[in-house]
């Protein structure tokens, strides 16, 4: 095909070249678009789930899939090659009443005034949304759910103590399906073994009238997808009978393309992008959950690059056009959030991650060809989708290793490196078959699982606020905040008189609230499983077929999940602050700390306190032992008492089905720290807590390895929902090749020898981020790592844009 490619590379081309005139002007028409929410989808699924009240459940969703695909608004852009779209139009975002409305309508009026998250809405689609919600009304996810929550867990939903508003408005994800299988053997394999399982039911058995109506969906779901990529054959072809000589070509193949894929096997790279692009994009039709994520792209993408380049039907820059085409469809696909939400999600990330790099499933180095063309479409691309993962291990190549630090220098938070050499010992620790854990993959953020084996949501379940919890264990069981009692009175802390004795008190307050959060999130996954099941998701992930059931009933192989531990530094250096100023030297009582608390730091005495603790108090983050030992025995509570619960598909078929912690926090703690007064720390009230399990703002002085050496002895084996380690250099830290390689073994070390399990950088100066304060006009394409995924600059609220601001910039 002619792929319109720009003319020879100039002397000063950038390091990884730049993207075709095509995709350029292809990337700034998205860029360009405003994000607008589209009432489409919903009004189609309430007209399939008024047409259909009487199916069963996982019946209804595949009728409303169906109807979805079936009829909803297709497009074909004029620079691209490959098709669908998620919503009217691009970066428009899709509307999911059968998770909720209710914020949607509340704030239908107030969409475009956000300080951050902004989405513009015309007024008919206004009166198309409105129209609807009276079916909707005590009739969706949110309803549902809240109505499953016992009574002793209301106290927390009244105060968003565990931060569940996403996870009440939208599905689950967090996974990668089996996109090798789709790629090698089409859906018609899948509706093959689908017939299969539905024929060889005993009906008479009870648990086969379920497993019949899941066949069922599956095969209605599978049939939709074929006509969804039937419609776009048939766009293409019309289109291509008044395009010009050259464009007429491509769409004609694009009709070749859409006519056979996903349906049937790809054969081709273009075949295999397309077939990709379909499914990840339907997933996303189907459900609203986020952080559907490419898996091992590179692995499985391999072989038909390979073969093209072979056979002469590709070249290798037509190969990376592709690549960046669909990275820019990637951007496509947007989310809205409910104003609360936005606090914990803020930049409106999908978190669709690329895994690349690591090792093969027989343990060798897995980096080929197209883990450097990934790199450099990435880098043509500069965007915050999808979001780019290295796996590293210790055999990864020099080479590697370069370029994907050229790519960190360009300074959009990518790529983030997680660490094979703690990452799969603790997958096969828990359980997870040695070939599986060498082909884990990045879910989301930080989070990991096994590409198309995995349940939903391996991570992303309720906030579990540290020092917040530290304050209502201080305050005997009473949250200071709303004066609301949270647990029993284990004791207030102007009358201790040890360490130890907090101590206690903060272990059984933990234990108790950990408890009240696993009934919190148990409610909401069977209001998940019973109310909006996933049929085509369920369809593409082992073994849901073979065992009958939809994800949410058991139907992975594995199955584990975390909820975020969010504010460990506040923590850390709170705990520090209270055993040496209060019970060691004594030179603060317990009343003078806790009426600084309450007041803010207000009083002359407060601020001599505040002081003494910001400056006298060792830190967390610069490898010292006091403050580090104290916050990995605190973290030690939640770890131990959160295995004693299994998730709601334990003993239901996956391997696992049990929790365990994780600090991929996104930007919760931001969101978290408007709900969270005055801590021992220093910290002032409703300002954000530390983000992940990086240290708080300038309290690591002694530079970065001393951060890595205390982030390393937390006990990172258990916490594989993730941890999360935020890193901010200027770009002249990295402006000269020695340092460059500077920055290279300390990865090395990091990872090799203090099995840390992930690491990323902004690589941005304080005077640009503040210019773009002042002048964002200016700085359009600005992207920062906000958290375990990165978002334009201009897109994030004042809040969290200060929050990264703020951080310790680091030098080399």
């Amino acid at each position: 095909m002619d792929t319109q490619l720009t003319e020879k590379k100039p002397a000063n081309q950038p390091y990884f070249g730049s993207l075709t005139n095509r995709m350029n002007h292809y990337r700034e028409s998205v860029l360009d678009k405003k994000p607008y929410i589209c009432a489409e989808r919903a009004l189609l699924t309430t007209e399939a789930y008024q047409e259909h009240q009487n199916q069963p459940n996982v019946m209804k969703r595949a009728l409303m899939l169906k109807n979805i695909l079936e009829k909803m608004s297709i497009y074909i852009e004029e620079d691209t090659l490959i098709v669908g779209n998620q919503a009217a139009s691009n970066k428009a975002a899709p509307i999911f009443p059968e998770y909720t409305l209710e914020f949607v309508i509340d704030e239908l009026d107030k969409f475009d005034q956000r300080d951050g998250d902004v989405f513009y809405i015309t007024e008919e689609t206004k009166e198309q949304l409105r129209a609807i919600a009276p079916f909707w009304e005590n009739n969706n996810l949110r309803a549902k759910a809240g109505a499953l929550l016992p009574e002793e867990v209301q106290v927390y939903m009244e105060t968003g103590f565990f931060g569940m508003e996403g996870k009440m408005n939208s599905g689950d994800a967090h996974l990668a399906v089996n996109y090798q299988k789709v790629l090698q053997h089409g859906l018609k394999a899948f509706e093959k073994r689908t017939l299969e399982a539905k024929a060889a039911l005993d009906l008479t058995a009870t648990e086969s009238i379920e497993k019949y109506h899941f066949y069922r969906s599956v095969l209605i779901v599978i049939q939709a997808v074929k006509t969804y990529a039937e419609r776009y054959a048939k766009l293409a072809k019309e289109m291509a009978e008044t395009a010009t000589p050259e464009r007429r070509e491509e769409l004609l193949e694009i009709s070749r393309i859409c006519t056979k894929v996903p349906y049937e096997p790809a054969e081709t790279f273009a075949e295999a992008v397309q077939a990709t692009w379909f499914i990840q994009l339907i997933l996303q039709i189907e459900s609203n959950g986020h952080s559907l994520s490419y898996g091992r792209f590179d692995q499985y993408m391999l072989p038909f690059y390979q073969g093209d380049i072979a056979s002469g039907r590709l070249r290798e820059e037509e190969a990376v056009e592709l690549l960046t085409n669909l990275w820019i469809k990637t951007l496509t696909v947007n989310k809205v959030r409910s104003q609360a939400h936005t606090y914990s999600s803020a930049g409106s990330p999908l978190y669709q991650n690329v895994t690349i790099g690591g090792q093969t499933r027989d343990k060798k180095d897995a980096v080929n060809e197209l883990s450097f063309l990934v790199l450099k479409s990435v880098a043509q691309t500069k965007l915050p989708q999808p979001n780019l993962t290295v796996r590293y291990h210790a055999g990864l190549s020099k080479a590697f290793m370069d370029e994907a630090i050229e790519v960190m220098k360009l300074g959009f938070g990518m790529p983030a490196f997680n660490n094979d050499e703690i990452i799969i010992p603790s997958f096969i620790n828990y359980g997870v078959s040695e070939e599986d854990a060498y082909d884990y993959s990045a879910i989301g953020c930080v989070e990991t699982a096994v590409p198309g084996k995995w349940g939903y949501r391996c991570t992303g379940m309720s906030y579990i606020n540290f020092p917040k919890i530290l304050m209502i264990a201080m305050n005997d069981g009473v949250d200071p905040v709303s004066n609301k009692r949270f647990t029993k009175g284990y004791g207030r802390f102007t009358e201790m008189t040890s360490y130890e004795e907090l101590a206690e008190v903060w272990d059984k307050t933990l234990r108790e609230l950990t408890r009240m959060s696993v009934i919190v999130e148990n409610a909401i996954d069977l209001g998940i499983e019973k109310e909006v099941p996933d049929v085509l998701c369920s369809a593409l992930t082992d073994d849901c077929i073979g065992r009958g059931k939809t994800l949410k009933e058991g139907g992975a192989v594995y199955d584990f999940i975390s909820a975020l531990q969010v504010g460990i530094a506040n923590l850390a250096d709170s705990l520090a602050a209270i055993k040496k100023l209060v019970f060691e030297e004594q030179t603060v009582t317990p009343g003078e700390l806790w009426e600084a608390l309450m007041t803010d730091w207000q009083s002359e005495r407060s601020q001599e306190i505040q002081q003494q603790i910001l400056y006298d108090v060792p830190k967390y983050g610069n490898d010292d032992d006091y403050v580090d030992q104290l916050v990995t025995k605190a973290y030690d509570v939640y770890i131990d008492e959160i295995k004693k619960y299994p998730n709601t598909r334990y003993g239901r078929g996956p391997i696992g089905g049990i929790r365990y912690s994780g600090t991929s926090s996104i930007s919760a703690n931001v969101g978290q720290g408007r709900g969270t007064m005055a801590t021992p720390d220093g910290r002032k009230a409703w300002t954000p807590l530390a983000e992940g399990c990086s240290p708080s703002h300038n309290m690591d002085q002694n530079g970065p390895t001393a951060v890595l050496k205390s982030v390393a002895k937390l006990p990172t084996e258990e916490i594989l929902g993730g941890v999360l380690l935020n890193q901010k250099v200027n770009p002249q830290t990295l402006a000269k090749e020695e340092d460059k390689q500077k920055l290279i073994m300390l990865l090395r070390t990091f990872f090799n020898r203090l099995k840390g399990y992930h690491i990323q950088y902004n690589v941005v100066s304080r005077e640009t981020l503040l210019d773009a304060q002042t002048h964002p006009e200016k700085h359009r394409d600005l992207i920062v790592r906000v958290a375990g995924y990165s978002a334009f600059f201009n897109a994030l609220s004042r809040a969290t844009q200060d929050d990264i601001i703020e951080r310790t910039e680091h030098v080399i």
